[in-house]
């Protein structure tokens, strides 16, 4: 015998011995079948009627636009802007505090120095600023006008959304965590 025929003959060999594993015992399958066979069919419930969809009807005749902002009321709309006096000082220098939103800043500390109390101040861009009552700071033309150890009391000069402007009082209070 040459190697390809014992080869052959073995491969023959091996693969009557794995077909002749798989006997014919189908017992538990026929078992199986058997039994389901053997349940009761149960009758599958009809899909529920359902009541069409109503399309809602929306009548925008005679109402605002939602998407508008509102106009203001007849009495401003006829004398125009506001003029309570109150405005923002334009011309004074602009300090380092007032590039940032007050929502950014953080008071961190204080610090007495000659009898004047300074509020230390953390910016976004990781500097500590001291400030002191009449300093400025916010986007909002924030003025310092008091600091105590815990906070920052500030007046704010903000637009009251008719054209003129009001003073908005506002407390930076003392960081309670390190962000």
């Amino acid at each position: 015998m040459t190697g390809g025929r014992a080869a052959a003959l073995a491969a023959a060999v091996l693969a009557t011995l794995a077909l002749g594993a798989c006997g014919s015992n189908l017992n538990d399958l026929q078992a199986f079948v058997a039994k389901a066979r053997a349940q009761k069919v149960t009758q599958i419930p009809p899909i529920p009627h359902m009541t069409p969809y109503q399309v809602f009807s929306y009548a925008q005749a005679g109402r605002r636009d939602p998407f508008v902002p509102d106009q203001p009321s007849t009495e401003l709309a006829r004398t125009g802007a506001t003029d309570n006096g109150i405005q923002p000082d334009l011309n004074r220098p602009r300090q380092a505090l007032e590039q940032f939103p007050l929502d950014a800043l953080r008071m961190v500390g204080t610090l007495t120095f000659a009898g004047v109390q300074y509020a230390l101040v953390s910016a976004p861009d990781d500097v500590v600023h001291r400030v002191t009552v009449g300093n400025y700071m916010g986007q909002d033309y924030g003025r310092v006008v008091n600091v105590t150890p815990v906070a920052i009391d500030l007046i704010e000069t903000v637009p009251d959304g008719f054209g003129g402007w009001q003073h908005k009082s506002t407390k930076l209070a003392l960081a309670s965590e390190a962000r």
